[in-house]
């Protein structure tokens, strides 16, 4: 199993040195990535509901650091660690700067880029960012998937779309990473499934929450799902990487059940989770040591690597 952990990206722990404290840490720890999250702009006043709470509200005081200049600045500060956005909103931005950005991360960061990828659920930054139309972001979504694909691979190149066009363009250097960098896919809907199936490098859920507990039993069903679409799309489901958020955005709330949730309790118990989680087809958890300082942020953070992970082997 590997592991991954969120830095923050706003918030009074979401400085230079709170960020790179917390990914140079986690990197010395054995740790294999850290995760981005991609928020722009936040609406006073928003009828979107924000599917991982249970009360359907957005964590957040308004806030944000930009995804891809914390990957920068994290990227110069560490030299093993994965790099993953989770997820990014793909049509909030231009998909040629998208390429353009991403590649050039991973050329400086050694190859080191996992771009995951969300259709996003916050109309109104949708409206303030001027992106495609909401109700089009699933199809939009896909097309940039795909012109990002060719500008990693291909030049000079050449698009037609029905939300994008561009003809004999040179988007270089191209990523070090061969196609190029990993997509995986965020979401559990099943038009995630199917975008997973057809074009992700991975599938990256968000579970062991109150609005999302995604439990191992669950797991199982979506991946069996998913390995029934990605055949027939006619791909290999063993290369797919599946990687699961276990994000912690109402802590305090037991589970749907009203029994222990997932990856909480003793060393013992959340050992017995990611063993039971394993099993069922997962090769990455990635949770959440933030707190509401760094220092207990990375006690966190240590705690789990002394306690827990010699547990699991």
């Amino acid at each position: 199993m590997r592991y991954g952990f969120y830095l923050p990206t706003r918030g009074p722990t979401a400085t230079r040195e709170g960020i790179l404290a917390l990914a140079r840490e986690g990197e010395r720890l054995g740790l294999h990535s850290a995760m981005i999250a991609d928020h722009i702009v936040f609406p006073v006043e928003s009828a979107s509901a924000y599917p991982y709470t249970l009360d359907r509200k957005h964590p957040s005081g308004g806030d944000a650091l930009e995804t891809f200049s914390i990957l920068g600045v994290v990227a110069g500060a560490t030299e093993r660690l994965r790099l993953v956005t989770s997820v990014l909103v793909l049509p909030y931005r231009n998909p040629v700067l998208t390429a353009k950005m991403v590649a050039s991360l991973d050329v400086l960061s050694g190859g080191r880029v996992t771009l995951g990828v969300g259709v996003g659920w916050l109309q109104e930054e949708f409206q303030a960012l001027a992106s495609p139309d909401f109700a089009q972001r699933g199809a939009v979504s896909d097309e940039w998937i795909a012109i990002l694909k060719q500008l990693w691979t291909t030049s000079p190149a050449s698009f037609e779309g029905s939300f994008y066009r561009y003809a004999g363009i040179r988007c270089e250097p191209f990523p070090l990473q061969k196609p190029h960098p990993p997509i995986w896919v965020g979401g559990h809907s099943r038009a995630a499934l199917r975008r997973a199936a057809r074009l992700g490098d991975g599938w990256h859920p968000v579970g062991a929450i109150a609005a999302s507990p995604l439990p191992p039993a669950e797991m199982r069903t979506h991946l069996g799902t998913l390995r029934t679409m990605t055949e027939a799309a006619g791909r290999d489901f063993t290369e797919l990487v599946i990687s699961y958020k276990a994000p912690l955005y109402d802590a305090a709330v037991p589970d749907r059940d009203g029994g222990r949730r997932s990856f909480s309790g003793s060393a013992a118990d959340i050992a017995g989770d990611i063993q039971d989680f394993a099993a069922s087809g997962v090769h990455e958890l990635i949770f959440d040591f933030r707190g509401e300082s760094i220092a207990g942020s990375i006690e966190r953070l240590q705690r789990f690597a002394a306690e827990v992970m010699p547990l699991v082997g």
